[in-house]
């Protein structure tokens, strides 16, 4: 626990000064201690910085209604990560040590040089530790991956930034997330069949969904030769079936509603082709998308997400190689039930985005999910055969939907 104030009547306050930059963590445990002039306070900082203090509920870093201390992990722009104090907390200890009559005079900060300013950083986030094992044993694990890491190249480092980038915002609660996923008859891609949709956004701070499902009807008929026929097999509600006017207008629409509400996030599986079908005169729902996510979004814009780029990140996959959706989702343990519906489709690929985007820090969540998957020196994860072989989600091309039965009081 924190080492105990001597009582002098003085009380520090609960609010930390404006925050600035940071300092990684290791050199504030490490380091900050041996810079100290005077020795009578190298105890008193090396008791507060302790791992058992830091996550003691007592600790002043602690935050109302927070459970644990909560730390900082910075991604630099070589994709390493490093846990981090912020410039406010590593001020309000020297502060808070030397009020409650710990230290004689406040003690020094530490020096510029270890110093990080935000802009050093390509993205930062909250991670709240409670139990003084785990967070030894992450700051092990951060050191491990960066090693992992380096020479992997830019692509991973990429799905790196924008799987951080994505925690973080999701965290924030910022704009709606909306999957989107569109179904083509097979023998002419300029022929949409469907659209999917499913998005989440809050409202005082709760989350709320919403699923749909278009079927063109004029495009109806259409059989697929290459791909599942399972337009009419939506698990999530009533699919609607609409004319190619209302179709065009319903996507425009949706678009529209939610870009005006605030920053908007479009959640592709592999987003080329759909992107495509979104600005194509059949749909013609948007004109500029942006495929960097931004510390700050600005309401009116819409941004691209890819469940495909977030899973090879979280895999630690460095290569050009996109899983399926329904391989990604198996991995995350999402069930499915036939996809190829676009309105299924965009359900599952939602579904995973939020279960890898309200999950810990990307290398802490594939050590969770996998532990132990990977190699000494390579970042992803080593699937067994038997993880990696199609499930009933691939049956369904061979086998088909299921015939529906039929009551002898309908024949």
């Amino acid at each position: 626990m924190p080492p105990t104030a001597q009582s002098n009547g003085q009380k520090p306050t609960s609010s930390l000064p404006n925050m600035i930059g940071y300092y990684r963590f290791t050199d504030i445990f490490f380091e900050w201690h041996q810079a100290l002039p005077n020795e009578a306070d190298v105890s008193p900082l090396k008791a507060l910085i302790a791992y058992n203090a830091l996550v003691h509920p007592d600790h002043p870093l602690r935050k109302k209604g927070v459970n644990g201390i909560e730390l900082y992990l910075g991604t630099f722009e070589s994709g390493e990560m490093r846990l981090l104090f912020s410039s406010a907390q590593v001020e309000y200890m020297r502060y808070w040590l030397h009020t409650v009559g710990l230290t004689e005079k406040p003690i020094p900060i530490p020096s510029s040089e270890y110093l990080i300013q935000a802009n050093d950083l390509v993205s930062c986030s909250p991670d709240v530790y409670s139990d003084a094992a785990v967070l030894k044993k992450a700051i092990k694990n951060i050191e491990k991956n960066n090693k992992r890491l380096r020479g992997t190249g830019t692509l991973l480092t990429t799905r790196r930034f924008a799987f951080e980038r994505a925690r973080t915002l999701w965290a924030q609660k910022v704009g709606t997330w909306c999957a989107v996923d569109f179904e083509a008859w097979d023998m002419d891609h300029t022929a949409l069949t469907e659209f999917g949709w499913s998005l989440a956004r809050w409202e005082d701070g709760e989350l709320v969904r919403e699923d749909g499902h278009l079927i063109v009807k004029e495009h109806r008929m259409y059989t697929q030769k290459y791909v599942p026929n399972h337009r009419e097999f939506y698990n999530f509600g009533e699919s609607e079936i609409v004319t190619r006017h209302a179709f065009k207008q319903r996507i425009q629409d949706l678009v529209k509603k939610h870009r005006e509400a605030g920053p908007l996030f479009l959640v592709f599986h592999d987003n080329s082709q759909d992107i495509k079908y979104l600005k194509s005169d059949a749909v013609n729902a948007v004109e500029r998308l942006d495929y960097i996510l931004p510390d700050l979004p600005q309401k009116g814009e819409v941004y691209v997400v890819d469940t495909a780029d977030l899973f090879a990140a979280l895999e630690g996959d460095a290569s050009n190689n996109k899983r399926s959706l329904e391989r990604v989702c198996r991995h995350l343990q999402i069930p499915t039930k036939f996809l190829h519906n676009a309105g299924n489709d965009a359900r599952y690929t939602l579904d995973a985005m939020i279960s890898m985007a309200s999950g810990d820090p990307v290398d802490q969540q594939r050590e969770q999910r996998w532990p132990q998957r990977t190699e000494d020196n390579q970042p992803k994860v080593e699937f067994k055969d038997w993880e990696e072989d199609s499930d009933f989600s691939d049956m369904e091309g061979v086998m088909g939907p299921p015939t529906a039965q039929v009551n002898a009081d309908d024949d």
